[in-house]
């Protein structure tokens, strides 16, 4: 079965690239929505298909067995990172895309798991550097300095935290109570532990793409530190943030 989550990122890497390829030649609304279309039912049905299920099952208060399925690796970014080449290729921002260039761009593996989100834009001149996929003992040992300290994050700070965390939350979730001290303990072990974990990966991501020379943009910047829940959500994902303003929440008329 590994062969066929290859295959559903082979097929939709193909499909997105002649589609852009058409929007290149002639801006269509009717073909852009479609093609969107056919990207957000696909990762609906895997991402969200045993939800839906589970929700219509007991309100209609009915007996259900969830599906057999297995969520795709990385799905949800290379998702909305074709998305965005659609868009960008209907506008006319996109001119001569290369098939090479193209899935190097979707299946770049250091941020396919868990991003950074990157727009084709952004990293095609990188890409298209032949001296970026070269080996420099630089981009080697900032890289791997970079990836090491997220590994630290990830390993040391927030698998550490998540001792002390899970036990509270079984105990929660099981109805038994919680001390005052046990639940802050609970809660700010939790929050931390969530904090490095993904500061972790987003280091471990930037680092491993410098190693292979190519810079990826900062996609977690201290949110913690923010002043209000729009700033912390600006800063705990910044990529993501910035693909629903430029491709979802402008488009659809901003804050009109």
């Amino acid at each position: 079965s590994n062969i066929f989550w290859l295959l559903i990122l082979v097929f939709s890497i193909i499909f997105n690239y002649f589609v852009g390829k058409l929007l290149i030649k002639r801006s269509s609304n009717i073909l852009l929505f479609i093609a969107i279309s056919i990207n957000l039912l696909l990762l609906g049905y895997f991402k969200y298909t045993n939800f839906l299920i589970q929700n219509f099952s007991e309100l209609l208060s009915i007996e259900y067995k969830s599906l057999d399925i297995i969520l795709p690796i990385g799905i949800s970014f290379f998702t909305f990172q074709q998305i965005a080449f659609l868009v960008d290729a209907k506008k006319q921002k996109i001119k001569k895309p290369s098939f090479i260039n193209y899935t190097l761009f979707i299946s770049f593996f250091p941020q396919l798991i868990a991003g950074p989100i990157i727009l084709y834009g952004d990293i095609i001149e990188q890409l298209e550097k032949k001296i970026s996929l070269r080996f420099f003992k630089k981009n080697f040992v900032v890289g791997l300095l970079i990836f090491n300290i997220g590994l630290f994050k990830k390993l040391c700070i927030a698998d550490t935290l998540d001792i002390f965390s899970n036990p509270i939350f079984t105990k929660a979730e099981t109805n038994q109570t919680l001390t005052f001290l046990e639940s802050w303990s609970g809660l700010i072990s939790y929050s931390f532990q969530i904090y490095f974990d993904f500061s972790g990966y987003s280091d471990m991501a930037i680092g491993l793409a410098k190693i292979f020379g190519i810079t990826l943009q900062v996609n977690f910047n201290s949110p913690y530190k923010s002043y209000s829940i729009i700033e912390f959500w600006k800063k705990w994902h910044i990529t993501l943030s910035n693909f629903f303003n430029i491709y979802v929440y402008f488009p659809l008329g901003g804050n009109k």
